[in-house]
């Protein structure tokens, strides 16, 4: 409960706030005529000053301030002017919000990408077959891939040799962008190419004869299986790069079991279940 003369002061704040914000609404209804008035580009020019204007105007319609601040802004001829000014010479922080939602967003969009593309099917059929079947959409989508993955590679590769070592760290890069099987098709593409290069291990020509690459004739006679070869790397460094892929490929093959492991399995379970009891016939 107030007291008398307690009601009476907080009567008089509460009128005093109403008349300031009567005074800043005003204020803004005779800028916002006058602004009515002016070409578009103008209108635009001051847009960013009507906003804030307005949310000067909104502020003080929902929090009051002390009976005295208000009657000094009563004693203002355009306070709201003023505001406005003494707002624009702050240093806030509104532009590193803006920079950093600008940024937040980018990478939103950069994560969508990289999941999209981690997600896309290697096409392995020719340009010719996808033409035949309306394929041609997944097959550009793929080679497309295929090519970015191949710079990314070579990238990778010149970032992180050092001292005649291929840091692993390499790997994880393309494989977290371009993922697992992707990479194996284009580094084992790269050595199906390079066959006749002795600085390429029998190890990794071996493991890359066992990738299918369909030789992929375009209408000039050409491959467009080499245009996701990698050719701006030592091949001496591509060779330790593939073991690299070669070895997390073994690894992946491992973890999974085969299909007539899994059938063996399924039968070894099904014998050990006991016979199911035949229900009987009532009479």
């Amino acid at each position: 409960m107030y007291t008398g003369r307690e009601a009476e002061s907080r009567s008089c704040s509460e009128q005093a706030n109403c008349k300031v914000y009567e005074k800043l609404y005003a204020e803004q209804e005779k800028y916002k005529e006058w602004l009515l008035t002016q070409p578009p580009e103008e209108i635009l020019n001051h847009a960013y000053e009507y906003t804030v204007r307005e949310d000067i105007v909104l502020a003080m319609e929902y929090h009051d301030i002390s009976d005295e601040q208000a009657k000094a802004l009563l004693s203002s001829p355009a306070p709201l002017d003023e505001i406005f000014h003494d707002f624009e010479q702050i240093e806030g922080d509104h532009m590193d919000i803006i920079r950093g939602c600008i940024e937040t967003r980018a990478n939103d969009i950069l994560e969508e990408q990289r999941l999209a593309l981690l997600q896309l099917p290697v096409y392995k059929e020719t340009v010719a077959y996808a033409r035949d079947h309306g394929e041609l959409d997944q097959w550009r989508a793929s080679h497309r891939a295929n090519t970015s993955c191949r710079d990314a590679i070579e990238d990778a590769i010149s970032a992180n040799y050092k001292d005649n070592r291929l840091n692993m760290a390499c790997l994880k890069d393309v494989l977290d962008r371009f993922g697992l099987e992707r990479t194996v098709y284009v580094v084992a593409n790269t050595i199906h190419d390079k066959d006749w290069d002795g600085r390429i291990s029998d190890e990794n020509k071996a493991w890359a004869k066992g990738v299918d690459i369909q030789p992929d004739k375009s209408a000039w006679g050409g491959d467009h299986t080499r245009e996701f070869v990698i050719s701006h790397t030592h091949p001496g460094l591509i060779n330790l790069f593939a073991n690299h892929v070669r070895k997390e490929a073994q690894l992946e093959q491992e973890k999974k079991p085969s299909v007539i492991k899994k059938l063996h399995d399924t039968k070894a379970a099904d014998l050990k279940k006991p016979p199911q009891k035949s229900k009987e016939v009532e009479l």
